[in-house]
């Protein structure tokens, strides 16, 4: 009887320390067309059938950051080639995030690299970088130069200098209704009342196209490598980065995003947005 509650008792310290704990393949996802949850394992096909899997999120909410790595490691672990692209990182910062994958900075060193590109707190991405790190997996910094986005957004793409251009894509606010909504959105959501909404769409539109291009760049001479970009999910939706990809190349690709109970950034659900969608607090 003894040794019967013994086990017992292990059993239940083991749904304890552990109930909690999912294997990525089994995390849920929607299916947009199809309207239909399923684990990730079913998607895994159809996603692998891809080139590049955009995984919006909201900065703070590390179980954005959860999901994110269960793509990766799902893929990973399927044989697939996965590289991760990351807003959070400048292009100009590449060499100091390759010494980091390569085990040549600490994690106190690399931290201050991840500082001076991304002002959210280390822990959010820390998992998602230790793991790209041991498993070899390679990360690419998307990101424009610092202070880039904000000289545009405070005076417009014509006041950056001939030299600042020469490595960007031309900006101009020539987008269709349905992305300009989302741009006075954002525009009022996040107090730039003071900013021009010319400049602040312009700038929206070189920070996306510009990460496009950079993804694009290390596609093109990583023949057979997925890329799951990491972005907030103004950027990762349709309309946003993925939609600068299409004007550039015919490579396939996915859009997963957070799903909240008022419905998704436009507030609809109708496939214009996501391919995926992932619950959200």
């Amino acid at each position: 009887m003894n040794k019967r509650l013994s086990i017992i008792s292990l059993s239940i310290t083991a749904v304890v320390l552990f109930g909690c704990f999912v294997s990525p393949s089994e995390t849920r996802i929607v299916d947009v067309a199809k309207d239909r949850e399923m684990p990730l394992s079913r998607a895994l096909p159809d996603l692998k059938n891809n080139r590049i899997i955009f995984i919006g999120e909201i900065h703070d909410q590390q179980g954005h950051h959860q999901l994110q790595l269960d793509v990766i490691k799902a893929l990973h672990q399927s044989g697939t080639r996965v590289a991760i692209g990351m807003e959070m990182f400048r292009k100009d910062s590449q060499e100091a995030l390759d010494r980091w994958l390569g085990g040549g900075a600490s994690v106190k060193e690399f931290q201050d690299v991840y500082y001076d590109n991304w002002n959210y707190p280390w822990p959010l991405y820390r998992r998602i970088l230790e793991y790209a790190r041991d498993e070899n997996i390679p990360v690419v910094g998307l990101n424009v130069s610092k202070g880039i986005t904000s000289q545009v957004a405070r005076g417009g793409f014509k006041s950056l200098s001939v030299e600042q251009r020469e490595a960007l894509p031309l900006a101009t606010c020539h987008v269709d209704e349905h992305y300009m909504n989302f741009i006075k959105e954002s525009y009022g959501m996040h107090g730039h009342g003071r900013l021009n909404l010319t400049y602040f769409c312009e700038a929206q539109l070189l920070w996306d196209k510009a990460m496009a291009v950079h993804a694009l760049d290390y596609l093109y001479s990583h023949s057979g490598t997925l890329m799951v970009i990491i972005a907030g999910k103004g950027h990762a939706q349709k309309m946003g980065i993925p939609a600068q990809i299409q004007k550039r190349s015919a490579m396939p690709y996915a859009v997963m995003l957070p799903r909240r109970p008022e419905g998704l950034v436009t507030g609809s659900d109708d496939g214009k947005d996501a391919d995926y969608l992932f619950p959200s607090p």
